[in-house]
């Protein structure tokens, strides 16, 4: 479902990405982890159509990119740093926006329901400027599953969210797997990361280092090899507890 072969990714004389191969295959849940500055947001981008690569084929669904990047994006559900979300709207007016733009049959069910799936539908009516980060991270996340993506893109979605939102999300993601969608996650939380996929892939200083199957390695082992590979001997989590040290 995602191929990428021999992506690099230039700054002008900074090579950020250095001849990334990987791999997803159909209904696949893979956790994409790594170091700061070890190109795994660059990578997404290029992934989620934002980027062109400086060398490198692309594919996704069979469809390669950037030339059938308009058709790719239909399928396509993307969390990232940037919510994609309009603070004046309510959160139900953001996501009938979204349901518009896909041309959604059912809008009204879809949105509902989404909103119901992230723990929002009381705030529905809300301005999205009053909404704490986490709720932003929510209903962002319900815009990115709003139109059943075939591929499910997130770079660090689980930022901001309390232990609860956090749950939900987890809850969110195996029923996206059970549907066969399939997933690339960016995570700094290594265990949490390990815990969800089906397969990692260790980025460093713009490689793929290392690929393991998760259900092979036991978390220590699995923060052994991360250091390993990375020498990062601690690191924290996206909430802010230290996996490793």
């Amino acid at each position: 479902m995602i191929w990428l072969s021999g992506i690099v990714k230039n700054y002008g004389m900074n090579m950020v990405l250095r001849g990334v191969n990987l791999h997803v295959q159909p209904g696949e849940f893979v956790t994409l982890v790594g170091p700061n500055g070890a190109g795994k947001s660059t990578l997404m981008k290029i992934v989620a159509t934002l980027l062109k690569p400086t060398a490198g084929e692309v594919k996704i669904g069979g469809w390669a990119l950037p030339q059938h990047g308009d058709k790719v994006r239909r399928y396509i559900g993307l969390v990232s740093h940037q919510t994609m979300l309009y603070g004046d709207l309510t959160a139900a007016e953001n996501l009938h926006f979204f349901a518009r733009l896909y041309q959604l049959p059912d809008s009204e069910k879809r949105v509902a329901q989404a909103l119901k799936q992230v723990g929002l539908a009381a705030r529905q009516r809300d301005p999205v400027r009053t909404f704490s980060r986490g709720m932003v991270q929510r209903l962002t996340i319900a815009r990115a599953t709003l139109h059943e993506p075939d591929v499910l893109l997130l770079d660090e979605p689980y930022t901001g969210l309390d232990q609860d939102a956090s749950h939900l999300l987890d809850d969110l993601l195996r029923r996206e797997v059970a549907h066969g969608r399939t997933i690339l996650l960016i995570t700094h939380d290594l265990v949490h990361g390990l815990n969800l996929c089906d397969r990692l892939a260790i980025l460093h200083r713009g490689t793929i280092a290392c690929e393991l199957n998760s259900q092979a390695i036991t978390s220590a082992e699995f923060l052994a090899l991360y250091a390993e590979y990375t020498g990062h001997k601690e690191v924290i989590s996206a909430q802010g507890n230290k996996t490793y040290g």
